[in-house]
């Protein structure tokens, strides 16, 4: 029996929605129906939401401090039930978001010049974080550990950035290949960063393993786990994140930058507000998204199985993003974001976005009537533009 109903369609435009209202900067077209950037179209859970409108209707919002209060306890009471991982409190950091964070850490761990290991296809966040402050972004193809650690031996080579399930696949990385990275940074004396925000979107059948069960933690331990509750729970626009930062000088200089140079003396208390309401009392309504979520993926299955012979998909192991290789058909990409916007009139990632050409992603998480139109619309597309 659900309880939940994430059938229900909410209009978002004139909310200052990037999906919605901001089409337009992406795509050079505003009227579209979006399938885009990585957030749902679900509202944010009840419990949630009552937590919100109870901290609002106190009234008085002056600093906060995320150190005192239910958010710690929280994040260790998500850790212990949902990935039966111990975690001390005391390892935790917090910044404005899981980007933010990992600003920071490639700062603290890397130098301008230096080479940053990551897998493609590669979120386009990672991308810009990296080169944008001169670090030169080096890809291995997921899989490819003989690529990986050719990359990671370089001298010049300075972290491993992980993306923990992984986007845009959706791949949830095995024990064996986590354990696997952690080795090899460690025999090359690589930082890592792992990024989980979509660690709570992993499909039934499959686990997440937090990275800092395969590294230790104490003096010289140059890794961290970035992650945030905005991602499988939907309110990004709270901001806010936290981490896991091993080596204790690493955590207090990390913290200090946050503090002086970053000027976060106190952090949003509307994120503290949600983290805690979803980490305490969001668990039902996140596993009754995951079953919504994997129900859609299977319909985008079939019909992609039944619209277009030759390509092979299967449902991802985590997230509401569908990774798609179109590359038997032999379409040009440039053509068919042409049909998807000027004739489809929806907005669907291409896969160069994520240095993959030849994929796209679409996002589904949605009320399942709009992933249908979705879906068939690029079916739609690709049909006419597929080489015979």
């Amino acid at each position: 029996m659900t309880t939940y109903d994430f059938d229900r369609e909410i209009d978002r435009r004139g909310t200052c929605s990037v999906q919605w209202d901001d089409i337009a900067d992406r795509f050079g077209v505003g009227e579209l129906l979006p399938f885009t950037i990585s957030d749902m179209d679900f509202a944010s859970p009840p419990e949630v939401l009552t937590a919100l409108r109870d901290r609002v209707d106190h009234g008085v919002f002056g600093y906060t401090e995320w150190r005192i209060g239910e958010f710690r306890e929280a994040i260790r009471h998500w850790y212990a039930t949902r990935h039966d991982t111990a975690l001390d409190i005391e390892t935790l950091v917090y910044a404005p978001s899981v980007l933010s964070q990992l600003s920071q850490l490639l700062q603290m761990w890397t130098a301008p010049g230096d080479g940053v290991v990551v897998h493609t296809p590669t979120y386009d966040g990672f991308r810009k974080a990296v080169t944008g402050l001169g670090r030169e972004l080096r890809r291995v193809p997921v899989g490819d550990t003989e690529a990986l650690e050719a990359e990671l031996a370089k001298p010049d080579s300075t972290m491993l950035l992980l993306c923990s399930p992984h986007n845009p696949t959706g791949r949830v990385w095995r024990e064996e290949e986590l354990a696997e990275f952690a080795r090899l940074a460690e025999r090359h004396g690589v930082a890592v960063v792992s990024d989980e925000i979509h660690a709570d979107l992993v499909a039934d059948g499959r686990r997440h393993l937090p990275f800092s069960r395969f590294v230790e933690a104490g003096p010289g331990r140059r890794w961290a786990l970035i992650t945030s509750g905005t991602k499988a729970f939907n309110f990004p626009a709270l901001s806010g994140s936290y981490g896991i930062i091993g080596d204790p000088d690493e955590r207090e200089a990390f913290v200090h930058r946050m503090e002086t140079g970053e000027g976060l003396a106190s952090p949003a208390v509307l994120s503290l507000t949600a983290h805690v309401a979803a980490y305490t009392r969001g668990a039902p309504w996140l596993d009754e998204l995951r079953a919504y979520v994997a129900d859609t993926m299977r319909l985008l299955e079939t019909r992609l199985r039944d619209g277009l012979p030759g390509v092979t998909w299967t449902p991802p192991d985590a997230g509401y993003l569908a990774w798609i290789d179109l590359r038997p058909l032999g379409i040009d990409d440039t053509a068919l974001q042409r049909e998807l916007v000027e004739v489809e009139k929806v907005a669907i990632m291409p896969g160069e976005v994520y240095g993959t050409p030849g994929f796209v992603r679409l996002n589904v998480g949605c009320p399942r009537k709009k992933a249908e139109r979705g879906v068939d619309a690029l079916v739609r597309a690709a049909t006419r533009l597929r080489v015979t």
